[in-house]
């Protein structure tokens, strides 16, 4: 099947190239001609694992192409919009720019026949109004929601192998025809047996921000009674290991530390809360203030835990950050948490240093201010006090009595409760986390 992807960011760069890794002939479309270009050469933009792999065995089969016409993807039976929906400068509602100005480009090639399949994540009642759009420039092509699902550092795996695929389908003849394209599109990982859920356009739309919501508020409640133990001297980590034995809870998503961050979570749970405002039912999701309040508050606390482990300030204290990306596996320092710590103590006096795998560069230019070291052992060298606020499996696995060798202060502030704290304080280091004695 021949299918375009419109917006080559880390959405659709991932989409374009596992469906054609699945055999469909693939077109990407972007108007950024720099990415155009690194892509048709077989770079990725960005660091996935198993991104670029896929980029160099698709090369000789001429079977993913990308450009930045958009006349160029005239004649795909799919058109997937999978561009971004950043946070509005200065509120909390969703930027639909990107989105509108996708339909737009794509009103001018869509054919009748031809299905647009939206995935970018959207506030709920977007694809009626672009439905209405499309039925009025091209009324007998359809429009569908099927919205992505990827985790960052597991895209891949997630678009190959997906642990479900939501249809948001119109009434009658023409939503049963773009269903089985559609069933076309994804006839390999259908056959796996993953689950397939058809519905209306308004619940597609809500499935990933709801599933996002729930998961932050997860995030969040483990982190609120993260401040509980620290002010009786219980342990947080205990504690999510007894309670995610109940089946009702699990024990997934109950890691307490320094919060949520990247390009989904925040923002999306923040457009939620608008559209909810916008929709007079703002009322359903005020505790979500709270979730998002409770997620920058571990950041404070950090910064706080710093101070006091210093004897009360960091002031001239060289500190160094094992992390910058806002989780392993990725390059992506949107809303790092990290990268928000590591601000904050240099706005307060201190000498940071932070170190991280892969997001460097994309941490240089957000904060070309702070300072970066290309690897663990660098960035400790002289350090009074270290932190590891991205659980990379390098810094997990780090020997603290090697480390020990390097530093000038043997105190580590573990963000992430990833370490073993015993082994720490066996070699002599001050280990503190958030949320445990």
């Amino acid at each position: 099947m021949r299918i375009s992807v419109i917006g080559c960011g880390y959405l659709g760069t991932v989409h374009a190239a596992c469906m054609a890794t699945l055999g469909h002939e693939v077109i990407g479309y972007d108007v950024d001609t720099h990415k155009v270009a690194a892509l048709s050469r077989g770079e990725a933009p960005f660091f996935e694992p198993g991104l670029p792999e896929l980029l160099q065995e698709l090369a000789p089969t001429n079977r993913l192409t990308f450009t930045d016409s958009v006349a160029d993807v005239q004649g795909a039976d799919v058109h997937f919009v999978c561009v971004g929906t950043p946070q509005k400068a200065g509120e909390n509602a969703a930027d639909m720019t990107y989105v509108d100005t996708a339909m737009a480009d794509l009103l001018k090639v869509v054919e009748p026949g031809q299905v647009v399949a939206g995935k970018s994540t959207v506030p709920v009642g977007t694809a009626e109004r672009l439905a209405a759009q499309l039925a009025a420039e091209v009324p007998e092509a359809t429009l569908v929601w099927n919205p992505e699902f990827l985790r960052e550092g597991f895209a891949v795996k997630d678009t190959l192998h997906p642990d479900r695929l939501v249809y948001g389908l119109p009434e009658g003849a023409a939503g049963e025809s773009a269903k089985e394209l559609l069933n076309t599109v994804y006839a390999a990982p259908l056959a796996e047996g993953t689950p397939l859920v058809e519905t209306d356009y308004a619940t597609a739309q809500l499935v990933k921000v709801a599933a996002n919501s729930f998961l932050a508020t997860k995030i969040s409640f483990i982190n609120a009674m993260a401040e509980l133990c620290e002010s009786t001297g219980a342990d947080v980590v205990r504690l999510a290991d007894a309670i995610g034995h109940d089946e009702r809870i699990g024990r997934r998503f109950l890691n307490a530390g320094l919060g949520f961050g990247g390009g989904c979570l925040p923002k999306d749970i923040r457009a939620f809360m608008a559209r909810a405002g916008e929709l007079g039912v703002d009322q359903a999701l005020t505790f979500l203030r709270e979730v998002d309040s409770i997620n920058l508050r571990r950041r404070v606390r950090m910064v706080d835990l710093a101070r006091e482990v210093c004897g009360g300030s960091i002031v001239g204290r060289r500190i160094a950050i094992l992390g910058a990306a806002f989780k392993p596996n990725s390059d992506d320092v949107r809303d790092s948490p990290a990268l928000s710590v590591a601000a904050q103590m240099q706005l307060q006096g201190a000498d940071v240093v932070v170190t991280d795998p892969q997001a460097i560069p994309n941490a240089r230019r957000k904060w070309p201010d702070l300072k970066f070291a290309d690897s663990a052992e660098k960035a400790v060298e002289g350090a009074e006090l270290v932190l590891l606020l991205t659980e990379w499996p390098e810094y997990v696995g780090l020997d603290p009595a090697a480390l020990s060798t390097l530093v000038s202060g043997r105190r580590m502030l573990d963000g992430r409760n990833a370490l073993d704290p015993a082994a720490w304080r066996a070699a002599g280091w001050t280990y503190r986390a958030l949320g445990r004695p």
